[in-house]
């Protein structure tokens, strides 16, 4: 929290798979139940193959952080799961065709498991006038679904997603499309997210900051190079905006301008 409370963003724009929602929750489920579906319409043992180019221990039950899972849209994990299949001994159109049998992805309303008091945090971050984006890799309809599963609509201003049309993480093109929405300076913003790629694109849009939070797939070893702050979870936030709030009204105690920098 001390590499925040510094900082007064204009607005927020954060991750959702790993920062708003519990990644391995959303996403691990889904690989396995993929696998079984798969296995099921072809008769080969696809479980192993899968966790494996997806990036997933059946162990430990966690997305790995270097793992194509934590960091790549859809159409490049359906076209992974594709190659799975010709690897495992189908032709190219047999694996194509079982793969479209196959294919689902994960139901948001059952699987999305909030980190903090969603509703909550944004209505007070709304009170301070900063606004709220989410920058994803995960596509429209599933995010909207989950936007709309967690209650928290009406403080989303704007929303960005791997099947948009924009450029994705690392590149800075979600971030910009973003403060360009918002009529907002990128310096103003702070970019929150769980994986090196939502901070290099942090870096490379100009934030004002790129907080790493250790909720996700990854460690405080992959997040520290890329990162000016690292939080356990967006649940340090509640912590933060209570401590602008507390900073604005001293300085109307004071008479002072409250637009003065925090």
């Amino acid at each position: 929290m001390d590499g925040l409370k510094h900082f007064k963003a204009q607005a927020i724009i954060f991750d959702k798979d790993g920062t708003l929602i519990d990644f391995d929750a959303m996403w691990g489920g889904w690989v396995l139940y993929l696998a079984e579906q798969l296995s099921s319409i072809s008769g080969l043992r696809v479980r192993e193959a899968l966790c494996e180019a997806m990036g997933y221990d059946e162990v430990s039950k966690k997305v790995l952080a270097q793992g194509k899972l934590a960091s790549r849209p859809m159409g490049q994990l359906y076209q992974l799961t594709v190659e799975v299949m010709q690897e495992l001994g189908l032709s190219s159109m047999q694996a194509e065709r079982v793969v479209e049998q196959g294919w689902c992805i994960p139901n948001p309303v059952e699987l999305a498991k909030p980190l903090t008091d969603t509703r909550t945090l944004f209505s007070k971050l709304q009170d301070q006038g900063i606004q709220i984006a989410i920058a994803t890799a995960d596509d429209h309809a599933p995010t909207q679904a989950m936007i709309e599963a967690l209650d928290i609509e009406e403080f989303i201003s704007t929303f960005v997603c791997a099947d948009d049309g924009i450029p994705s993480k690392p590149e800075p093109d979600m971030v910009l499309t973003i403060c360009k929405r918002l009529n907002v300076d990128p310096a103003k913003v702070m970019v929150i997210g769980d994986t090196a790629s939502d901070l290099k694109m942090a870096r490379a849009a100009g934030a004002g900051l790129a907080v790493g939070v250790l909720s996700g797939v990854s460690s405080t070893k992959h997040l520290m190079p890329h990162a000016d702050a690292l939080i356990e979870s967006v649940d340090e936030l509640h912590a933060y905006v209570e401590a602008l709030a507390e900073h604005e009204s001293h300085l109307k105690q004071n008479g002072l301008n409250t637009d003065f920098a925090f």
